[in-house]
Parts: C-alpha cells; structure tokens; sequence
C-alpha cells in the first residue's frame, strides 16, 4: 500500500484509519453487529465454532487487533516508504522475483520499522477497553482484560488492587515503548 497508487485507496485508507479516531464503544458497537447472531460473519462463525464468538477471549482479541491496526499500518507503511526503492529495483534488474525482493531486500531494510508497529499494536491492544467491554465483556477469568479489571477494582472501592494492575499496564507499556524508541533512534543514527 505504500508504494502502489490506485482508485479508492484513498478511501481505502481512512477506513483502514477509521478505528484511531472512533470512540473505542463505537468500534466494539460495530462489532457487536457485525459478529452478531444476527449477521452474516456472526453467523458464519458460528456454524464454524458452534458457539458464538462475542464474549469470548477471542472478542477480545479482535476488539484488541482491530483497535490497534491503524496505528501498526501507518507504522509499517511508514517503514515501507522509507526503504530505498533503487535497491529494490537492482534486485528485479538482476531477475529477482516480487517474492525474493520483499524477502531478502525490502524486509530487512523494513524490519526495525515493523518490530516498531507490532510492539505498539501490542501495548495499544493492552490498553483496550470500550470495544473489549462491548464484544467481550467483562467475565471473570474468561475474559476479564487488565483494564476491565482496573475498572471493577476502582468501582468497587479497591483502590490498592486498582494500583497494582495499573502499575503493572503501566510498567509493561512503559518497557515496550522504551524498546521502540531505543530501536527508532538507533536506526535515526545508523541512517546518519
């Protein structure tokens, strides 16, 4: 996507986007009636799985991955344009197929960008909530998420267990975004 121009991509893209701007209740709502009994997809799923996938772990998953897509496709795609098109071209001149150019010239050359996207698509997945909330739900040991339980500890009343799960997210997204920057500003410096 980040090299190829065509009709709709442009559109293509906001919707791609869409979930960074939208309420997290409004995407986990959209998905709600889209997995739903009621749809096609939900009801496709579930002949696949004989039980519906909302308010399972793997709603969860999937509010997590929806929710953090744009940022991980605008981090890769970011990591994409940057690659220095001329050495791809010199790969095909010397008969390398498409497949052989992403693998041995373009991954490479890309790999500290995409390491970058899928640790912050992992600590924004982390830090879900409202579309988690609402395809998932909030079940205990099924698919109680960590700020769902932060949610119930300081509703009800316990702040103490509040502040360890929030100090434990905290820490965690602390120590990946440490990661990507010592890895962004180290490839800033091998790019000098």
């Amino acid at each position: 996507m980040s090299r190829r121009h065509f009709r709709g991509k442009t559109v293509l893209e906001a919707t791609f986007l869409l979930p960074l701007v939208l309420p997290p209740t409004v995407v986990g709502f959209i998905l709600l009636v889209l997995l739903g009994k009621k749809s096609w997809i939900g009801y496709w799923m579930e002949s696949l799985f004989n039980h519906s996938i909302i308010f399972t772990w793997g709603a969860a998953v999937i509010a997590s991955v929806v929710v953090a897509f744009p940022l991980v496709y605008q981090t890769m795609s970011t990591g994409f344009s940057l690659v220095n098109k001329d050495l791809e071209d010199a790969g095909r001149s010397i008969g390398a197929s498409e497949w052989q150019v992403l693998r041995y010239i373009t991954l490479p050359l890309a790999w500290r960008s995409l390491m970058a996207s899928y640790i912050l698509g992992f600590a924004r997945g982390l830090g879900e909530f409202g579309a988690t909330l609402m395809i998932a739900g909030n079940i205990p040991h099924k698919t109680q998420t960590l700020p769902t339980a932060i949610y119930i500890a300081v509703e009800s009343g316990n702040q103490s267990l509040a502040w360890c799960w929030a100090a434990a997210i905290i820490l965690i997204s602390f120590g990946l975004l440490f990661i990507v920057n010592q890895r962004t500003r180290r490839t800033a410096n091998n790019n000098e």
